[in-house]
């Protein structure tokens, strides 16, 4: 019967201890890694039912369903749940939110245990391992060994692929959505002059800004609305706004006047109330580092691999346009993995992944029916 999930819950588990501490892939160790996540549908007896659900960027742990008085369902809502495309009628599906993240799992604002105090700049610099890692961990937390599927779009598909690096034989299944296994120089560069608004905010006092009370305000809200810009289309962008005005003729203003603007305001306004500026430093440049087919050792490890990738791309996404998507897929039938590619119609943009462009939905839930 298919439907939308009822209330979750956002459960917790630490994942590592002083005892047993987490060790980074670029030096360093963190003593206390605290994971939120959530779960959705019922873990088979053979524990062989688990789909896994990596995020993008500023997302969390609330994939699908609804939270007590909330009024807003899960991000990933229209493609979680009983009869969609990841059913929750079949599968067990566990949400994390991710390592240097700031909606419950450890991360740059969280009390570093030597100290007594927030890292802030004293968290270390994150590699896509770390957080597969932690990712694994909270696995091994919840009794499961392996995973039917690990699913996710934009970074959440790129923590995906870095697993099936990682762990060659711990996924089965992987859906690769809107995402990149090398991020071109034009968005390494749109990432740069975000971090360089955010930290030259005079706000942001070192990274030290929750002990005067304050955020990076005006910096953050800058680097939203141009982040934005890259996850729609100039398709969309003309279709719902349009050239349309406050204002009529010559009567000119500075301030916002196009509806294009007051949207990309709204965007930056709402993003300071869900979302921390270190965490955003610290998960862009993560990205910024990502080249797992740089690693002498990949080739050798996707050798051993189980996994079956299907590996989406949309025609006006043009922040992890098809290009990065074909380069990816090149590389993994070069390993000699078995790879399902098709770019789709979209008039979405990178946003396509969280909507339903015709055929895409029908093309993960063809993938995970195997």
């Amino acid at each position: 019967m298919s439907g939308p999930l009822g209330y979750v819950e956002t459960q917790r588990a630490v994942v590592a201890t002083q005892t047993d501490p987490l060790v980074l892939r670029g030096g360093g160790r963190l003593d206390h890694v605290e994971v939120a996540f959530e779960t959705y549908g019922e873990l088979s007896p053979a524990r062989d039912n688990v789909v896994f659900v990596c995020h993008a960027l500023t997302g969390n742990a609330h994939a699908a369903g609804m939270h007590m008085g909330a009024k807003k369902r899960g991000w990933w809502d229209n493609m979680i749940g009983p009869g969609k495309p990841v059913d929750t009628d079949r599968f067990f599906v566990v949400s994390p939110n991710l390592l240097g993240g700031c909606s419950g799992t450890t991360g740059p604002q969280s009390v570093d245990p030597a100290t007594g105090s927030p890292y802030f700049l004293d968290f270390p610099i994150l590699h896509m391992s770390d957080l597969v890692a932690v990712h694994r961990r909270l696995m091994r937390h919840l009794g499961i060994e392996r995973l039917y599927a690990g699913v996710g779009g934009s970074l959440g598909g790129m923590q995906i692929l870095q697993w099936a690096i990682d762990a060659p034989q711990e996924v089965e299944r992987a859906v690769v959505v809107a995402a990149s296994s090398r991020l071109t120089p034009e968005n390494i560069a749109f990432s740069a002059v975000a971090r360089e608004a955010i930290m030259n905010d005079p706000d942001f006092h070192d990274g030290r800004y929750a002990e005067k009370g304050v955020i990076p305000r005006h910096g953050q809200k800058v680097a939203r609305m141009m982040a934005h810009i890259t996850y729609v289309s100039a398709q969309s962008l003309q279709t719902k706004f349009g050239h349309r005005r406050d204002r009529q003729g010559d009567d000119w203003t500075l301030e916002p006047d196009y509806a294009v603007e007051h949207y990309l305001q709204h965007q930056g306004e709402t993003f300071l109330d869900r979302f921390d500026a270190l965490s955003y430093l610290y998960l862009t440049r993560l990205l910024d580092y990502f080249d797992p087919f740089g690693d002498p050792w990949t080739a050798e490890r996707l050798a051993e691999a189980v996994t079956r990738f299907q590996v989406t791309s949309f025609d006006s996404d043009w922040r992890f346009d098809t290009g990065q998507s074909v380069r990816m897929v090149e590389r993994l039938s070069a390993c000699g993995v078995d790879v399902d590619f098709a770019e789709l119609t979209s008039p979405h943009g990178h946003d396509s992944f969280l909507l339903e462009p015709p055929g895409y939905h029908e093309r993960v839930a063809s993938f995970l029916k195997g």
